[in-house]
């Protein structure tokens, strides 16, 4: 299995906020094989936090599994996706149908969701997957951009030209989902791969924290704090309380230190001879 400690540097922090009585966020990182996963629930009776565990704890399992019994880095011949990309989504799948078949059968769990975001750094690369609005950032030299794209009714209003990226930043209907775990039987898992560099951060959170806190400030936070990443996320969860804390804000960071491509296995090294 490739080891990742030494290669990327891993932070984690999770907040009720000011507001809500319990923390139905869920986070996990496995730094050895580059895994951060980040959910959060919705659902009465503190059935978000069943989903969101569940979430967190399936894809953690499922992706640990994988990783620890063949650790190449191929490309899915059907897909043309890494396969680290493609445990990744399969993780997210497993951990929605137990999450559908539990509120089905828990009367208690009945109509209970999550939305999750999680990435698995291999070979140089980064897969993002992602349901719902819960986010991923990333922070290259000057330039700090989100790299998925809500799964929300406001995005679907931007991207269809109703409002600007702008009056969306500013609006009070941020929060219906069009996409979430558990929902139903099935759900479209929203997968991408990066290329990694040196020096990139990236931030997973829960929608407690751009909700509270604008994109520029979240930017400028990890810029001006970024010599320790433990700092960074309890200043962004700081910023997120003292702006109104009116949900809870959940904040994973990985920072890259070094390159980690992986050892190419004999049989490629053999079939590159005669390509």
């Amino acid at each position: 299995m490739m080891n990742l400690r030494g290669k990327i540097n891993f932070a984690e922090l999770t907040d009720t906020g000011r507001v809500r009585e319990h923390n139905e966020d869920a986070i996990g990182t496995v730094a050895d094989i580059g895994l951060m996963v980040l959910a959060d629930g919705m659902g009465g009776y503190n059935a978000g936090e069943v989903a969101s565990g569940i979430a967190v704890r399936i894809v953690t399992e499922q992706a640990t599994e994988a990783a620890m019994r063949e650790d190449r880095g191929d490309i899915d011949p059907h897909s043309g996706l890494m396969r680290q990309t493609i445990i990744l989504r399969d993780a997210v799948y497993r951990a929605n149908k137990v999450i559908f078949q539990t509120a089905q059968s828990q009367t208690h769990c009945e109509g209970m969701g999550t939305t999750i975001v999680a990435c698995m750094f291999y070979d140089n690369r980064v897969s993002v997957a992602h349901v719902g609005d819960s986010r991923a950032y990333r922070l290259r030299g000057g330039a700090f951009e989100q790299v998925t794209m809500d799964h929300s009714l406001l995005q679907e209003l931007v991207d269809r030209g109703f409002y600007s990226a702008e009056e969306a930043q500013r609006s009070t209907n941020r929060n219906y989902v069009t996409r979430a775990l558990g929902v139903e039987p099935t759900v479209e898992v929203e997968v991408r791969e990066y290329e990694v560099l040196p020096d990139d951060v990236y931030l997973l959170c829960s929608d407690g924290l751009p909700d509270m806190v604008e994109d520029e400030d979240i930017h400028l936070t990890i810029s001006t704090f970024n010599a320790s990443l433990d700092v960074v996320s309890q200043q962004l969860v700081d910023l997120a309380n003292d702006h109104g804390g009116r949900d809870n804000v959940s904040v994973q960071l990985a920072q890259v230190l070094d390159t980690f491509a992986a050892k190419q296995s004999l049989f490629a090294r053999i079939a590159g001879w005669f390509s």
